[in-house]
């Protein structure tokens, strides 16, 4: 089975809200997930992370605190992600990749079509707040 190595920003802010962002393409197009992306050779997965979210949404973010790494088997390749709490340097966002985004409230998390992986890191939010 393919292996794919991805990291993932759970951006929040100030207020407690999580941003997501919804796929525009491929074969999980419209579904919800944490930005992000895959690592290149020689990468860490900070560096990834903020070469991806400079990529995708034109913002720069801190890389605050290593949230956990997932295993997940998708039907076309296991994915192992990489996700850190993060958040904005840079106020702005643009949508350079994704077709909508959103600032979730924690109770507002179960509003949207989440992908299966990333609904994992939700779970591991949940445990870590209570």
């Amino acid at each position: 089975m393919k292996q794919t190595e991805v990291v993932a920003a759970i951006i929040h802010d100030d207020e407690g809200h999580i941003f997501a962002t919804q796929r525009g393409y491929g074969d999980f197009k419209d579904w919800w997930e944490f930005p992000g992306g895959k690592m290149e050779a020689g990468e860490t997965p900070e560096e990834a992370l903020v070469r991806e979210i400079r990529e995708e949404l034109s913002a720069e973010i801190s890389v605050d605190e290593f949230l956990c790494t997932l295993e997940y088997d998708y039907p076309q390749f296991h994915l192992t992600m990489h996700c850190y709490l993060c958040s904005l340097v840079t106020e702005a966002l643009h949508l350079n990749e994704h077709e909508a985004a959103k600032w979730l409230t924690k109770d507002e998390l179960d509003s949207v079509d989440w992908l299966p992986a990333d609904l994992e890191v939700i779970e591991v939010l949940r445990t870590k707040d209570s």
